[in-house]
């Protein structure tokens, strides 16, 4: 099967570059497992806000922000997110550290500064040495359902396809052709590859005779328990400590939370470790009045990053048409929309770029060039 863009990996990444390339090229993805957004966009936190990251990332957030609240006609049948106020919670002994990071924030979001009596107002489950805080009351709550089945059928409705289950046993160029043939023995081609493979792109470079760019996929778990009697989910905020040790916020008629570890992993089906389970408990009862006395539910999800933490987005300096779209680390769906269109404006050399204060030269591959891997 040919098309004129091969995308291997049907994650946030690889579908929203396919959805903003479909109107231009016949796109073609190929998805290793038999769902999409399986490894990392299915297993996020899924939360729109600006504590994230660095000034790139708040930026591309930014940039990608329009796309969610307005979204292309005929996107999806439901919202892509919901509102749900941010709140960074700090005790004394951390004023300072949260005055840095208000400054940090204050080009990309409204800020709310609160003393004592106005973090409990917001979250009245923090426990008493919570005495200062940020507020953003337009965070927004994505739905990565929503946001991963929008691309699909954006991709589809242009003509693109999607295959499940296509899980690349060999990469190789012949005759300015790329082709991808998967461990079913089925043979994909087309002048330009994307690789878009999240934890595994560096596997696929490496297949295809591309220089890695050293990525390096870090697990991250969460936990699901029963709120305190009495406590209104619906206006609880996702709330973070400065330093990045907890967020918690509702999910589903009860609570979740994470201690926001990064364990280094190889590229697997990541699954939590009873270490971080019993972390992100400890931290939770450490930080709030919640009693977690039964974990309802658990999962871990790889969030790949470049040794920048920056994502990387451009063609490779070594190999021809083999184009990087990866180490988008945990903000794959919140900068997903600006992603898209930087990568599709990269391969097609068309178009305004759409980003402003972001260069084409801060996400090259290019700078990793002379680093080993």
């Amino acid at each position: 099967m040919n098309a004129d863009i091969l995308i291997i990996g049907g994650g946030v990444a690889g579908l929203s570059a396919a959805a903003m390339l479909s109107e231009q090229a016949k796109i073609l993805v190929l998805e290793a497992e038999e769902q999409i957004g399986f490894h990392s966009s299915g297993r996020s936190a899924t939360m729109l806000h600006y504590a994230l990251g660095d000034r790139l990332v708040r930026e591309l957030t930014l940039a990608s922000r329009g796309f969610v609240e307005a979204p292309p006609e005929g996107f999806s049948d439901v919202p892509l997110g919901r509102r749900m106020p941010v709140l960074i919670h700090g005790r004394e002994d951390e004023r300072e550290a949260l005055a840095r990071l208000e400054a940090d924030l204050a080009p990309f979001a409204r800020l709310d500064r609160l003393d004592e009596r106005g973090v409990h107002q917001l979250c009245p489950l923090l426990k008493t040495d919570a005495v200062c805080g940020l507020a953003d009351r337009d965070g927004i709550r994505l739905d990565p359902h929503a946001l991963l089945q929008g691309y699909l059928r954006m991709l589809r409705s242009a003509g693109g396809e999607l295959v499940t289950g296509a899980r690349a046993a060999e990469v190789e160029q012949i005759d300015g052709l790329w082709r991808v043939t998967t461990q079913k023995g089925d043979s994909f081609s087309a002048p330009i590859l994307v690789n878009a493979a999240g934890a595994w792109a560096d596997a696929v470079a490496g297949m295809a005779g591309v220089q890695p760019i050293g990525l390096r996929p870090l697990r991250r778990t969460i936990i699901t328990f029963d709120a305190p009697a009495g406590i209104d989910l619906g206006h609880l905020p996702f709330a973070k400590t400065i330093a990045d040790e907890l967020y918690f916020a509702p999910e589903s008629g009860r609570l979740f939370a994470s201690p926001m570890d990064e364990v280094p992993s190889d590229a697997v089906d990541a699954q939590p470790d009873e270490y971080e389970v019993a972390l992100a408990a400890f931290r939770m009862e450490e930080r709030t009045i919640v009693k977690v006395d039964r974990i309802h539910s658990r999962w871990a999800g790889l969030r790949t990053f470049t040794a920048d933490r920056h994502p990387v987005v451009g063609f490779a300096p070594d190999t021809e048409r083999f184009f990087w779209l990866a180490g988008q680390g945990g903000f794959g769906l919140q900068t997903s929309p600006a992603m898209a269109r930087i990568a599709a404006s990269l391969i097609t050399g068309g178009g305004r770029w759409p980003v402003d204060k972001v260069t084409a030269e801060e996400l090259s591959p290019n700078r990793f060039v002379g680093q080993p891997a």
